[in-house]
């Protein structure tokens, strides 16, 4: 059997020892964005993400051991432990497998097939097993039992067949047979709850609905899942084609059983009570079981998917350009409350703060134009970031109106999502930030800090509440935050952080660190001032050799005592650095930022025993562009004049919108009109795309026209191939071809129909 090392080679395609390296140095305590940046020539440089699958199977497969273990002892210890049982668990490669083999042995309640041995009844049940020719119910008379209330062949018979159908439901090699069988051909198969149907509206599409299993769409499968929750739907698992067009049809799972077995009919006495052992198996026994270890299989799977789609999302946010250092004031819109404004300067501090009420009731329009102009001269405001909830459309209007009122004034104005900003203002982190300031204001805050720095804002929230997720709420919430922390810690150490401005939220997700860490970093810096270099981290209190290690280099200092403190340069090369600039003959002021003198240099000139060239590599790289921001420039949608409500959308409109989210059907787009408008993954490409992440990422500026308009439903649909939907016939075969059975129902009479319709069912479910 391989071992751990081997296995995850071969999964990777990497050498073994890159990954036994790998497992070393995470089990020393080593975080994979420490790994993957500062330890390549160890590890053979695995990247970030073969080095998070490398951790994730490297936890299954030492759980998997574990079990084995426990397993293997639990056997021995009742004496069942033959050697081709020890050498089939020890060969088991999954779980599943594994909890297959142990299924006979597994201490459990006592059951009816325990009782019928304890009346001495297995000797019947394989003798008729064995020999069909047998009369069951003569042969039934020899096993009649007092003591056991086994007074009549009837009983005999009852109690013989619990001991088969436990016998053929506990067979390891059957379960694997049939479980392929049906993961390869069986579908899953949705009903409408009688009664339900107007409760349930929204699962309109899934009232009578079918589709492979092995196929479902995460998306789909979440839906169907939930209407069964909501106790609209009736799930049910079918075992092939021919069984979902006609009940009738033979059952190829019980033939399976029966051929695992030996059983057919042939006339014989104890054929016909065979063949109902075998019936009773199935549906008893194995249907129910299958049902739900494959619907739980498609959920797990159709989750994974889900959280990735979040994951990937939230990537993108975190991602997005910084607006950079700039005195900004943040808008968080409202009608009868006012709309929140504050100022912060170019470092997020908070300046000032108050309320207008420019819109109905009270209609203070001049007067809010007034104030915020004087705001906007009083501060030498550069931006304007507007939330784009609740009179948002309306506020920029003001704001635009402000603009042309006072074209003295510089600023640039930008709508943002405000998606967590309620769940940053009401937590217990802005209430010790911002004690005295109100829980609207908080709001206000960090609309206005987002467009400075999305990721240094954000990471204040639970990933979870940022709100770009596809049924993030039907989806293991510990897995969920799991992923999502791993996002925002990659996100974080890829882009790097302020040691002299990072907030203890920011700071806390920097490798090597933690919330207490990050806590008495902040603390000393308060106490002691800004940090003049990265020794100086030692001095933190509990924060030791290792923390330092994972950390420094993830920790800038601009304007420090040594300007590779502001680098990803790692203090651990600060003299691989030295012996470079001695080779040049000059001082690192006069090397760092100069591309001609750094390109002329070989790395392999200055390997050593601790750094190979792709360290050297890397360090180059970082003297040439010494602080550079891995994110991309920053942009901004511009909303059409006059398209403020969904009311002003007509077809074939075109629009300028950013994208918010992208899920598996396609990717959701504002537009200016307080409802995201879906472009469908058909409506993407004029050629097939299998992911919508292969044309958008959140956060993209993108042109879209309108295409379908639901007042009543709040549903737009866009395009991104032109006004004209026959412009992505070749995407709409792809997947019309790929689109589920659904058979007419007049109760679905009311739904939208084609692609653009499964889609806007799709959305409409999104989040719900």
């Amino acid at each position: 059997m391989l071992n751990i090392a081997q296995k995850i080679a071969e999964q990777l395609a990497v050498n073994q020892k890159q990954v036994q390296a790998a497992i070393q140095l995470l089990d020393e305590g080593s975080t994979v964005p420490f790994i993957a940046r500062y330890r390549k020539e160890v590890t053979g440089g695995l990247d970030d993400t073969q080095l998070r699958t490398l951790e994730e199977r490297l936890t299954y497969l030492r759980e998997l051991e574990d079990r084995r273990a426990v397993i293997l002892k639990s056997i021995d210890d009742q004496e069942k432990l033959t050697p081709e049982l020890k050498q089939s668990i020890v060969s088991a490669e999954t779980k599943t497998e594994l909890e297959d083999l142990y299924l006979p042995y597994k201490p459990k309640r006592r059951t009816k097939a325990q009782i019928a041995r304890e009346a001495g009844l297995e000797p019947l049940a394989l003798s008729l097993l064995e020999n069909p020719d047998l009369t069951p119910e003569t042969e039934a008379e020899k096993y009649f039992n007092d003591e056991h209330k086994i007074s009549d062949s009837k009983a005999a018979l009852d109690g013989a067949r619990q001991i088969l159908m436990e016998m053929f439901a506990e067979d390891a090699s059957l379960l694997g047979k049939l479980r392929d069988y049906l993961w390869d051909n069986g579908y899953l198969k949705s009903t409408l709850v009688e009664g339900k149907a107007e409760e349930g509206r929204k699962f309109s599409d899934y009232f009578d609905y079918s589709e492979a299993i092995n196929k479902i769409p995460s998306h789909r499968a979440l839906a169907v899942l939930r209407g069964r929750n909501e106790g609209v739907l009736s799930l049910q698992l079918v075992p092939n084609k021919d069984l979902l067009d006609d009940e009738s049809a033979s059952n190829p799972c019980q033939q399976m059983i029966a051929d695992q077995f030996n059983i057919n009919n042939q006339k014989r006495a104890a054929d016909t009570w065979l063949q109902t052992v075998v019936m009773w198996t199935w549906r008893i026994k194995l249907h129910m079981h299958f049902e739900t270890e494959l619907i739980g299989r498609v959920r797990e799977s159709s989750e994974t998917a889900a959280i990735n789609v979040f994951a990937n999302n939230l990537r993108d946010l975190l991602m997005a350009a910084p607006a950079g250092s700039k005195v900004t004031m943040g808008l968080d819109p409202g009608l009868r409350t006012g709309v929140k404004v504050v100022v912060v300067d170019d470092t997020g501090k908070l300046l000032t703060h108050t309320t207008i009420f420019p819109h109905a009731p009270q209609n203070q329009w001049d007067q809010s134009i007034r104030k915020l102009a004087t705001l906007c001269e009083m501060h030498k405001v550069n931006l304007i970031s507007i939330g784009n909830g609740t009179a948002s459309r309306e506020t920029d209007k003001l704001v635009t109106e402000l603009q042309k009122k006072h074209s003295e004034l510089t600023f640039d104005r930008i709508m943002v999502s405000e998606a967590g900003a309620s769940v940053y203002s009401a937590s217990e982190l802005a209430a010790l930030e911002f004690p005295d300031l109100d829980v609207s204001f908080r709001g206000a805050v960090s609309i206005a800090r987002r467009l400075q720095d999305p990721l240094a804002e954000l990471v204040k929230i639970e990933p979870k509440s940022i709100g770009v997720g596809q049924y993030q709420h039907d989806v293991s919430q510990s897995q969920l935050s799991r992923t999502l922390g791993t996002v925002v810690e990659d996100c974080v150490n890829a882009v790097g952080v302020d040691l002299n401005t990072a907030s203890a939220p920011l700071l806390s997700r920097v490798s090597g660190l933690n919330k207490t860490l990050a806590g008495n970093i902040v603390q000393f810096r308060e106490s002691n001032g800004r940090f003049s270099n990265r020794k100086e981290l030692k001095k933190v209190e509990r924060l030791g050799p290792k923390a330092f290690e994972q950390a420094a280099g993830f920790l800038r200092i601009t304007d420090g005592d040594n300007p590779l403190d502001a680098s990803t340069v790692h203090p651990e090369a600060y003299t691989l650095v030295e012996n470079i600039l001695k080779s040049l003959e000059k001082p690192i002021k006069q090397v760092m930022g100069k591309a001609d003198v750094i390109r002329k240099l070989m790395p392999e000139k200055f390997v050593t025993e601790q750094f190979g060239v792709p360290t050297i590599t890397d360090i180059l790289k970082e003297l040439e562009k010494p602080g550079r921001d891995p994110r991309g420039d920053f942009k901004m949608a511009k909303y059409k004049e006059g398209v403020e409500q969904l009311k002003d959308l007509k077809s074939g409109m075109e629009l300028e919108g950013t994208v918010t989210n992208v899920t598996d059907f396609g990717a959701f787009v504002d537009v200016g009109v307080h409802q995201d408008g879906l472009v469908h993954i058909s409506m993407m490409s004029d050629k097939f795309i299998s992911n919508p992440r292969e044309v958008v990422k959140a956060g993209d500026i993108v042109r879209v026209h309108v295409i379908d308009v639901d007042l009543k439903r709040r549903r737009v649909g866009l395009s991104m191939v032109g006004p004209n939907p026959e412009n992505a016939t070749q995407s709409m075969a792809k997947e019309k071809a790929h689109k589920p059975r659904n058979k007419p129902n007049k109760q679905r009479s009311n739904a939208p129909a084609g692609a653009l319709g499964m889609a806007l069912a799709d959305a409409l479910k999104k989040g719900k």
